[in-house]
């Protein structure tokens, strides 16, 4: 039922976006074409033709309730998850920063101890000229020899591996990303304790900024990809860091890259267990799905699951029609 509504979704989307006075123009169109090309409204009568309209508007309201409270619960699980994420991250960086208190920041050595540490400084200042020295020498009697690529630079050697999140991690910033979502760190340097007041982050559909009050942007440029807006936020984390989440517009798409202008990712290199299915929701994992499958038969030499859907409709077609001949035509 579900699928045959939606395959006229791009059709009215289409024709909404065409109707500058929104749902309410909308509608008149609806009605105007069911009074002008159908018998709606004569037909079986007036009342019975009220009574179609109420019936209809009941059946949709109640499920847009519903879906409505499934959207909700969703985001509601989504920030859980971020929130448990933050948090567990927060828990180590507590504990790496207590540790660093408990240890000495300055040791007290004698002249002698300073002189000694001085000496062997520059023993291994020496060793290293001279492995250096070595190491030219082996370069130039290797110049002979064919070079052996590395497998995992061949494809793409002038693309950057991806990080433990798939993402990147950058001289002012880092950044991680599931095909949901993208969650990007940004520390401030400047020497204060952060308040919300002081923090300037501006959402747009491909473009980000995001600075101190009083300071140049940190970051000001176009995203790789569009955002949703109503489902980006962003948190203050140990009063020097920005963290910010984005949602990604098109969750079929890995990014290469945070802002156009940033080195590029060898996507093929990213590790897509780092995004569990069991985080996105029914619809977002039914596509990914289809298209992790697609993706293995190809591989395969073997068709898609389109291919297949298309072969089924050929074969219930021929032999609904055994009088025709379909020997000469050619099928893609």
């Amino acid at each position: 039922m579900a699928e045959n509504q939606e395959r006229f979704d791009g059709i009215l989307l289409s024709m909404a976006q065409q109707h500058k006075g929104g749902v309410l123009e909308f509608l008149d169109t609806i009605f105007s074409f069911m009074a002008r090309k159908t018998d709606f409204f004569i037909g079986a009568g007036e009342e019975k033709a009220k009574k179609t309209v109420m019936e209809t508007f009941e059946k949709w309201n109640q499920e847009s309730k519903q879906i409505h409270q499934q959207q909700e619960k969703l985001k509601i699980e989504k920030e859980k998850k971020h929130q448990e994420r933050l948090a567990a991250k927060k828990r180590e960086e507590e504990e790496y920063i207590k540790k660093m208190k408990d240890e000495p920041a300055i040791v007290e050595i004698t002249d002698e101890e300073a002189e000694k540490m001085k000496e062997e400084q520059r023993k291994k200042q020496q060793q290293e000229l001279n492995n250096g020295d070595k190491t030219n020498e082996e370069n130039k009697l290797d110049d002979d020899q064919p070079a052996v690529k590395d497998n995992d630079d061949e494809d793409d050697p002038n693309k950057l591996k991806p990080n433990s999140g798939n993402g990147c991690d950058l001289p002012n910033y880092s950044w991680t990303q599931t095909l949901d979502e993208i969650e990007l760190k940004v520390p401030v340097r400047l020497g204060i304790k952060l308040k919300s007041r002081d923090v300037v982050v501006n959402f747009q559909k491909k473009h980000l900024q995001v600075g101190v009050k009083g300071h140049p942007f940190i970051i000001d440029g176009d995203l790789y990809n569009e955002i949703k807006l109503e489902d980006c936020f962003w948190v203050i984390q140990d009063a020097v860091m920005i963290v910010i989440t984005m949602t990604k517009h098109n969750k079929m798409d890995w990014w290469n890259k945070l802002i156009t202008t940033d080195p590029e990712l060898n996507t093929r290199k990213i590790n897509p267990e780092s995004s569990k299915l069991s985080d996105l929701d029914g619809e977002t994992r039914s596509m990914v799905e289809k298209m992790m499958y697609d993706q293995r038969q190809k591989e395969m030499g073997l068709p898609t699951s389109e291919q297949q859907q298309k072969q089924e409709m050929l074969k219930k077609f021929m032999a609904q029609h055994p009088e025709m001949d379909f020997s000469k035509c050619k099928f893609g």
